[in-house]
């Protein structure tokens, strides 16, 4: 276990910095507007890194590094996933989901299916996927805290929820634009330091090549705990295909991500933004390898399922003992705990902001509540579900859980966003059930993951990792209920115009 006095000063550090940017940001923050979307007024570069902020979850600081140390280069396809669905964002979404003038995915499910059922589930959905998100972050900030200082798991996880409700209570989405982008920059500055720094001490060790070190003992024992086969056979492909479609496809369907695309001017500036976005996850995602692979060289005692997501705090003081390890292990520990705050953060806006719409703003006891006080108290309910669900404990990897999140974002959201924006054909009969099956394919695997045990049968291998045949069949559910299933069509050619007119064709016209 470490005890590292630099890693509490770089996690106090951090705390203390979110709170003032996010104090400093809630003086522009006045309208209900200015809580959910910004008031529709960031600009790309800002912007750009608040998604990067946000995006770059414990799954990329801690997850990555520990699948390559366990699994070697099998498991890039997890960052070059999740950096290749932001251009299929950018090709397919970013601009006419801007357009759609939505506050959330509820609202443009409805606005475009003209069904208040359909905006039920995607506003359920929306939580749940939430929720699920939400889980690794306060996991991973309770691991980091005890490895770092010794504190028990919980104080981490209280930490990151207190935090996180003050700052989107206190400002909503304006205030932690701020933030998420700070953090962003921080993240970066933190993994490449020390990586220049540990690569330096490699080459002065004339240590042997990562690539050149064979399987890690007891590979195949956590390929089937971690859920994720490797190898040349036909379960290792099937995966290798199932982590493509849940990366490649998840991104567009992940609601603190689909939230950011509305905080933008313009379908212009959200197409720049996503353009952005690209180059700064391509940057970030060159760096949690480099890890990964000096730990397969100094540290591969940590290849078991639940040590692996220590690696990044393990290897300075491995590879670097003395003062110098202890500096790198508090900076490391400052932007792992940067990215638990910046994701935990968009998650609870994402969250909150379909909450306080569909839930908190009813009737809440014998007041109806205002926009912002609605929103905070969903803020709120955002925040204390998965904190107490992460206070029990949750005994998956990091990353495997934002896995399994992408996998059900993929298996809903984006059959509707692609054939909602797409295809005038679907229908509000063909969208539930596309959702329904999608929805409960998806999430059948994470109940599985999370309760049962895991074996190296096929069945436990087609749950376990479900995108590969859950996103085909959630599209064939939509378009064949759709094209079949009768029911009313939405009169959508007003809108599916809207959707994909640009804002100086509208101006040139009016």
């Amino acid at each position: 276990m470490i005890e590292s006095w630099a890693a509490l000063v770089g996690v106090v550090a951090v705390v203390v910095a979110t709170l003032g940017i996010g104090g400093w940001g809630v003086r522009f923050s006045r309208t209900t507007s200015d809580f959910m979307v910004a008031s529709r007024t960031v600009r790309p570069a800002l912007n750009a890194s608040a998604i990067g902020g946000e995006y770059l979850s414990a799954a990329s600081f801690l997850g990555v590094a520990g699948l390559v140390l366990v699994f070697g280069a099998d498991m890039l396809w997890y960052p070059v996933g999740w950096t290749a669905g932001y251009l299929v964002l950018l090709v397919l979404v970013a601009a006419p989901l801007r357009r759609s003038g939505a506050y959330t995915l509820p609202d443009f499910a409805e606005a475009r299916l003209e069904s208040r059922r359909v905006r039920a589930v995607c506003s359920l959905l929306v939580v749940a996927i939430g929720w699920l998100y939400l889980l690794p972050q306060f996991h991973g900030a309770g691991l980091i805290l005890r490895a770092a200082v010794g504190a028990p798991a919980w104080v981490g996880t209280a930490v990151v929820a207190l935090v996180v409700v003050a700052n989107v209570v206190g400002g909503g989405m304006r205030s932690i634009t701020f933030v998420q982008a700070f953090q962003y920059w921080l993240k970066l500055t933190a993994l490449l330091v020390p990586a220049a720094v540990l690569l330096v001490v490699w080459v002065g060790d004339g240590a042997v090549n990562p690539a050149d070190v064979g399987p890690i003992a007891g590979s195949t024992a956590n390929a089937v705990e971690w859920s994720q086969p490797i190898g040349a056979g036909a379960q290792g492909l099937y995966v290798t295909y199932s982590v493509i479609a849940a990366t490649f496809l998840g991104t567009m369907g992940l609601p603190h991500v689909v939230v950011r695309f509305y905080t933008n001017p313009d379908g212009r500036g959200a197409r720049r933004t996503t353009l952005v976005v690209l180059a700064l996850l391509a940057a970030f995602y060159l760096l949690p390898p480099i890890y990964g692979g000096l730990g397969r060289v100094y540290a591969d005692r940590l290849s078991t399922p639940l040590q692996t997501d220590s690696l990044l705090l393990e290897l300075p003081r491995v590879m670097l003992p003395g003062w110098g390890g202890e500096v790198l292990t508090g900076l490391l520990a400052a932007g792992a705990f940067a990215a638990f705050l910046s994701t935990a953060s968009g998650l609870t806006i994402a969250v909150a902001g379909v909450l306080g719409q569909d839930v908190t703003r009813r009737r809440f006891g014998r007041t109806r509540l205002s926009g912002i006080a609605a929103f905070r108290v969903g803020a709120v309910l955002a925040v204390l579900v998965p904190a107490l669900v992460a206070l029990v404990g949750v005994d998956v990897s990091v990353a495997r859980m934002v896995g399994l999140a992408f996998a059900v974002a993929a298996s809903t959201f984006c059959p509707l966003l692609v054939l909602g924006i797409w295809w005038q054909g679907l229908t509000a009969r063909g969208a539930l059930a596309g959702l329904a099956v999608g929805g409960v394919a998806s999430g059948t695997g994470v109940v599985w993951t999370l309760v049962v045990a895991q074996t190296e049968t096929w069945w436990s291998v087609l749950l376990g990792s479900p995108a590969a045949w859950s996103v085909p069949a959630a599209f064939a559910t939509m378009v064949l209920v759709s094209r079949f299933g009768g029911g009313r069509r939405s009169p959508a050619r007003r809108f599916m115009v809207r959707l994909h007119t640009p804002e100086d064709v509208r101006l040139d016209r009016g």
